[in-house]
């Protein structure tokens, strides 16, 4: 047997390998694809607050514009 050539064990193990980095680039498209759990990972990340002051600035600047085309 020369240098070059893999043993079944090596075969099997290499196949093993490639098994893992294809179910581990599974997850994450998968994840990726999931939006409903982006969203949620975003909204624990910016936290209960800036998400209230978001939503208030919106609401203030839509009142703005309302208020500034009924005059």
């Amino acid at each position: 047997m020369s240098d070059t050539e893999t043993t079944p064990d090596q075969l099997e193990a290499e196949i093993a390998a490639q098994r893992a980095h294809l179910a581990d680039t599974v997850d994450q498209l998968s994840h990726k694809l999931d939006v409903k759990a982006q969203a949620k990972e975003r909204l624990d990340r910016v936290g209960p607050q800036q998400v209230a002051i978001a939503v208030g600035t919106v609401l203030a600047v839509g009142a703005l514009v309302w208020w500034a085309r009924h005059r």
